[in-house]
């Protein structure tokens, strides 16, 4: 399995994908998480790492963002049939390196609040509570994302 920027030819695959490990979210969150124009957009002025299998099929994608000295990550996605395989942490790894290689010092993460499972998870990872935004697409219940931060 290989990390490798995504190009824009896989915003397809690359939509599926998070569209399929986002359905978690259905309790909540109305329609799917992006599509492939979507992606294509994100493309522009940022990118999508992918886990490419050996056969060409992507098990894990996140979006990374450089804003100067900040880094962002989301949407890390991992095929619902890969978790609990260690690539969300391989993820999350090759997205902090992205961002610390183009300069960044801190990184910066959004979560839903009503995804409980999620702050402890990336606690783990050394990010911790720094704020809160607004929800603004579309949703059944009434939520917020909380920031999450770290130094790099």
């Amino acid at each position: 399995m290989t990390t490798r920027i995504a190009a824009p030819e896989d915003a397809e695959a690359l939509a599926a994908l998070i569209s399929l490990a986002y359905r978690v979210e259905d309790f909540f969150k109305v329609g799917d998480r992006t599509d492939p124009d979507d992606v294509r957009r994100r493309m522009q002025d940022a990118a999508f790492l992918v886990l490419e299998e050996e056969d060409g099929s992507l098990a894990g994608a996140v979006y990374v963002k450089v804003r100067g000295t900040l880094g962002y990550f989301g949407m890390l996605s991992v095929d619902p049939s890969r978790q609990g395989q260690g690539l969300g942490t391989r993820l999350i790894t090759a997205a902090e390196e992205h961002c610390r290689a183009a300069g960044c010092t801190d990184m910066e993460i959004e979560v839903v609040n009503l995804r409980t499972e999620l702050p402890p998870y990336y606690r783990r990872f050394g990010y911790a509570e720094s704020g809160s935004r607004p929800f603004s697409d579309p949703a059944k219940l009434p939520c917020h994302l909380m920031v999450m931060s770290k130094r790099l």
